[in-house]
């Protein structure tokens, strides 16, 4: 079982009209990787709201009549969604658009309220009616309301995020500025850039920025708010603090979700990757003939066990890019079809090879198995596999969908147990102390590790869908 990506979001601002939606489209695409299940632009031409969203990829989605149908404007926000909280239907595609009595909000977000449920059952005994079973609608109602009251969207942001618990990055739009907003403790990141056109670029990572020549700026600091206007042909922006920080950025953003070629929060993903392989390296060393990784977040912690250790790196699976993610397979059994799909080994580098094997992370343990299977059969005499993240023992609720306690395979076998149900012949994982040196000198959650969660979980603590408990409320 792989683990399930977050959301990716994307904002665009011009001092002029132009084609906004070609930016997100690019935006978007190298986000991809943060959400496979849906995609919306919102396009805001002086006022007015265009979008498209469907269920699928962003190649898909936006083809080129699409596109071309945007109006130009001045200002469009983009989204790519996996699902941690609401069903995957149309009804949940982001960005989500309100209007109410004073104007427009199109509202975009990475991330998992873990106060959700409590706020809306607030809302829906003041009159709210929902649309969808997403958290993020809950946002769009808490902001909204607030609106009807200040005088000013800025002000009423920083009055409905006060009552938001949990992870939230998000990006929007009313009738006249796009806002950026970090939740406190930064749980997913965020950062701006500036085009070479003067256009300001909002992202979900810096990869994104590259794709439209943003020159990246920074990363929006954790309690931190932006809020870009056009005044006079100009952008102008101005930053609040709507909360105090406390940094704990995910550190799984390094090991697993972010692309190599982002830097967020000042630290390039590709080399604590590569310092997780080294350090992999030095707690658990072993003699083979032989260093590959499972594309693609375990290629660079692979060839930093290999530069650490001595023992030469090669390809030695290869992906199909064509195939979609092991774990959009509803059943187990065609789960483990789409691993065979997905990757082939390259039987010249195993044939006969002591070999080690680095990934990123075991969940359930049938990916893992399948894949030492695999090499087995590619003629492998030996399987050592390396995990560039500890156990998994604790569910996460701040966007990850990390599995219920009882499915993590790590809660109830200990390594040596766990490389005897997966076939391998021996397995080592990154330690907690290894973990750490992950992040620099950055404030991190690792609560899917080491249970220690930075924000009080929501009472009931099942690993249940956010849709789930609503159907149980509503019974």
């Amino acid at each position: 079982m792989a683990i399930h990506e977050e959301c990716g979001i994307f904002g665009i601002i011009s001092k002029e009209e132009a084609a906004v939606s070609q930016y997100v489209y690019r935006g978007l695409y190298a986000l991809q990787h943060r959400g496979q299940e849906s995609c919306g632009i919102v396009v805001n031409d002086d006022g007015v709201f265009s979008a498209h969203k469907d269920l699928g990829l962003v190649g898909d989605v936006f083809s080129e009549n699409v596109l071309n149908g945007f109006p130009k404007g001045r200002m469009a926000i983009g989204h790519v969604r996996y699902s941690t909280s609401g069903a995957t239907t149309r009804e949940n595609c982001q960005p989500l658009i309100v209007n109410h009595q004073k104007g427009k909000l199109a509202v975009a977000h990475n991330g998992n309220l873990t106060n959700a449920l409590v706020l809306r059952d607030e809302l829906e005994l003041g009159g709210a009616i929902f649309h969808t079973t997403s958290d993020t609608e809950t946002i769009c109602y808490m902001i909204t309301r607030e609106r009807l009251l200040q005088d000013s969207i800025e002000k009423a942001v920083a009055q409905a995020t006060a009552r938001l618990e949990g992870a939230f990055s998000l990006v929007m739009m009313s009738s006249t500025k796009m806002i950026a907003v970090r939740d406190p403790y930064g749980f997913r990141p965020l950062c701006y850039g500036i085009c070479p056109d003067g256009c300001v670029a909002v992202a979900s990572e810096s990869c994104a920025l590259d794709t439209v020549n943003a020159r990246f700026v920074r990363d929006i600091s954790p309690g931190e708010m932006l809020v870009f206007s056009v005044l006079d042909d100009q952008i102008r922006m101005n930053s609040y603090r709507i909360g105090e920080k406390k940094q704990h950025s995910c550190i799984f953003e390094y090991i697993y979700f972010a692309r190599p070629d982002s830097v967020i929060d000042g630290v390039s993903v590709h080399e604590a990757r590569i310092k997780a392989g080294r350090i992999l390296a030095d707690d658990h060393p072993v003699s083979a003939d032989v260093v590959i990784g499972v594309p693609d977040s375990g290629l660079d912690a692979a060839l930093g066990y290999a530069r650490e250790s001595k023992i030469p790196y090669e390809i030695g699976l290869v992906k199909n890019k064509y195939v979609g993610r092991s774990f959009i397979a509803p059943s187990e059994g065609e789960r483990v079809s789409a691993v065979r799909l997905k990757l082939s080994p390259v039987k010249s580098v195993i044939e006969g090879k002591r070999v080690v094997l680095v990934d990123d992370s075991i969940v359930r343990g049938t990916t893992s198995k399948r894949l030492i299977e695999l090499l087995r059969e590619a003629g492998a005499s030996q399987i050592h596999l390396r995990i560039s993240s500890p156990p998994f023992k604790h569910p996460c609720f701040f966007g990850v969908d990390i599995d219920s306690e009882e499915y993590l395979i790590a809660n109830h076998h200990d390594p040596q147990q766990i490389a005897g149900l997966i076939g391998a012949d021996s397995l080592g994982f990154l330690s907690l102390k290894g973990l750490k040196e992950l992040a620099c000198a950055n404030g991190y959650c690792g609560a899917c590790f080491d249970g220690k969660y930075p924000v009080l979980p929501p009472k009931d603590i099942r690993k249940d869908r956010f849709e789930q408990k609503l159907s149980e409320r509503n019974a």
